[in-house]
């Protein structure tokens, strides 16, 4: 593969067009932890726009952000801490970092090519190691783009203590909308503080800010494994062996693959029979999911890989949302995180020992009791002693599971069809960071992003149990 270095042609500042009404958002429990997280990495690689020279498709960028900042004001302003210790985002304008980068020695089929993640999506982003405590002093924004001999890759980097995945993608998808000509935004971000994660607690913090709370100097491999639909499919069967395969494959027609198996269904393909969505409605809590069955094999797959002690305790963590499962609920498109993290936990001996119905029930039931009553005692345990998440592979037994197969990551259309590849920066991995992508081919399927030592990698990809289900 050619080499990967990147050139940066020109930075500027992008404004929001218009000045913004909303004066100051308040962190709240959910986003005051992310402070020691470093800025979420995500974008997207596109074919060549065939009407647009490069050069012009760059003033369009700059105009079509400066028009989404309008609607996500916070995303243009900067943290500010009160004499209180209150962490706050200033709406002030002060604007949003734009980098102009080339690297047309660099095409779309040979970094999609290789089985490893190539380094050159590194560079696809700015803000390396930058933890979001530094939005007190730099943008809380990123976007840099990235002319390649026959794409584009549009890297957005965003404040990860502003936003949480589900405000990430609503903002990229309305920057893409207003690139591509809307008039107007779609699906507006709510700014409502007035929510059980808005509290009086205050965070304390060691002069200078927060640090990293993992190494990131480790060697990693990081890969994408592709799950169609019928892989997942059969491994939910497998999960849920008490089922008909036939049953598996009707039920997943009313599943919205995600993190959790008890979030609203959506009924699809004409399917309307009022006793079958009665039934299953009744049932999916009882239902392993197939996120839940896909997840478990994974936890199994790489605790095996690492040659655990059959007594050494591992750790699956997986990351929720949380507006669907108050009471009452918060708005879809509430602005900020909103999540909360789940640990599973058991032994490395007896997962192995377990068939994948056991693992991946542990994982069901730990996110079915997951409703309002245990979001609202988070939120009161984390008040008695507020704490920064804990990000990284402590005991060299962990897996934290993020983003979701759910985002929207596909659904943007910069005015010359959907993304080729979603792919992330540098930031927050480790060893044993995952995260879910949708498969670009729809229709239920998964793309895992993995994360984790070299040999361990080299075992992953040596356990046939795992692999038989990769595409």
């Amino acid at each position: 593969m050619p080499s990967s270095s990147v050139a940066i042609l020109s930075k500027c500042t992008v404004f929001p067009d218009h000045k913004s009404n909303l004066k100051r958002l308040k962190l709240s429990v959910s986003d005051l932890p992310m402070l020691s997280c470093q800025y979420i990495q995500k974008g997207v690689l596109l074919s060549r726009p065939p009407h647009l020279q490069f050069d012009s498709f760059i003033p369009l960028l700059k105009l079509s952000l400066s028009l989404t900042l309008c609607h996500f004001p916070a995303l243009a302003g900067r943290l500010s801490t009160d004499p209180d210790g209150h962490v706050q985002i200033l709406c002030n304008d002060a604007g949003v970092e734009f980098v102009q980068a080339r690297a047309k020695h660099l095409f779309i089929d040979d970094i999609l090519a290789p089985l490893d993640v190539p380094n050159c999506f590194k560079q696809f982003f700015t803000f390396d190691n930058t933890l979001s405590y530094a939005g007190h002093y730099k943008p809380l924004t990123a976007v840099q783009v990235t002319e390649l001999g026959d794409g584009v890759f549009i890297g957005c980097t965003i404040n990860h203590a502003v936003v949480d995945g589900t405000s990430f993608w609503n903002f990229f998808n309305t920057f893409a909308e207003f690139t591509k000509g809307a008039k107007k935004i779609s699906k507006s971000p709510e700014f409502s503080r007035d929510t059980v994660f808005n509290s009086p607690a205050v965070l304390r913090f060691q002069e200078g800010g927060p640090t990293v709370t993992f190494s990131g100097d480790e060697p990693l491999r990081e890969r994408i494994f592709h799950f169609s639909r019928e892989a997942i499919l059969k491994l939910k069967f497998r999960a849920n062996n008490n089922q008909s395969f036939e049953k598996a494959e009707i039920t997943e027609k009313f599943e919205l693959l995600g993190k959790e198996s008890n979030d609203s269904w959506k009924v699809v393909n004409g399917m309307t029979n009022g006793n079958k969505t009665s039934l299953l409605t009744a049932n999916r809590k009882a239902e392993i999911s197939s996120f839940q069955s896909l997840s478990a094999q994974l936890w199994r797959a790489v605790t095996r890989a690492r040659k655990l002690a059959a007594a050494k305790t591992t750790t699956f963590r997986m990351a929720v949302n949380c507006r669907h499962r108050l009471e009452p609920r918060l708005e879809p498109l509430y602005f900020g995180n909103a999540i909360q993290s789940i640990p599973t936990v058991a032994s490395a001996g007896e997962l192995l020992s377990r068939d994948l119905r056991w693992s991946a029930d542990l994982l069901h039931r730990n996110v079915v009791a997951h409703g309002d009553a245990t979001v609202r005692q988070g939120v009161k345990d984390w008040e008695s002693n507020p704490r920064l998440f804990p990000l990284g592979n402590f005991d060299g037994a962990m897996i934290t599971m993020g983003s979701s197969p759910r985002f929207p990551m596909y659904d943007n259309d910069f005015g010359w069809g959907r993304p080729l590849a979603i792919r992330s920066g540098r930031a927050n991995k480790f060893d044993g960071k995952i995260s879910a992508f949708p498969g670009r081919d729809g229709n239920g399927s998964v793309d895992l992003e993995v994360v984790l030592a070299p040999a361990t990698m080299a075992g992953l990809e040596d356990d046939m149990e795992f692999m038989q289900y990769v595409s």
